[in-house]
């Protein structure tokens, strides 16, 4: 399979946006921490579907006019996290939900560990939107793309979903 690549420079900083040729199969932070190096046989081409559609709705998703992506997906990984995946993007838009809720709506509300750790190798941030999950004491934890990163997509969608952004460590409000 070839993989083509390009950059979108968003608010949140650098995004790599991974392709088939047909779907998106990556969007990676630059300092996501399982974020693929680039390969000698990747190939750069901007032009290539999905690339213009993902940033054309990112723009808009940064912008607020955007509360829910409909781009071609297709991430790789096992059953269960693909399932984790396919729940996540039934979060709504600046709603979160706790590591053992999403282990609940999967049928495993014992799970919340390996939910974590599925939720953190998500390679399609932002449209599958793991940011939206925190713990259950409403602290910001766990992102592959760091935690300014979470607290600032939580506080974009707060904002434009007319909500309170979602509690940090002590219960102060960040945004």
């Amino acid at each position: 399979m070839t993989t083509f690549h390009t950059n979108y420079e968003s608010p949140v900083g650098p995004l790599l946006l991974m392709s088939d040729g047909t779907s998106l199969t990556g969007l990676h932070t630059d300092n996501d921490k399982h974020r693929p190096a680039i390969q000698v046989d990747w190939i750069r081409d901007e032009s290539v579907a999905p690339f213009a559609q993902t940033i054309a709705q990112l723009r808009a998703y940064f912008d607020g006019a955007l509360m829910r992506f409909e781009v071609p997906l297709a991430p790789q990984g096992t059953q269960f996290q693909m399932k984790v995946w396919r729940e996540l993007c039934n979060i709504p838009f600046g709603e979160t939900i706790s590591y053992a809720e999403l282990a609940r709506r999967i049928g495993r509300p014992t799970a919340s560990r390996a939910v974590g750790h599925s939720n953190a190798r998500n390679p399609i941030s932002i449209i599958v939107p793991c940011h939206r999950v925190i713990g259950a004491d409403n602290s910001l934890t766990g992102y592959a793309g760091g935690l300014d990163r979470k607290r600032a997509l939580l506080a974009l969608e707060a904002e434009k979903a007319g909500a309170r952004p979602a509690l940090g460590v002590n219960g102060r409000l960040f945004g």
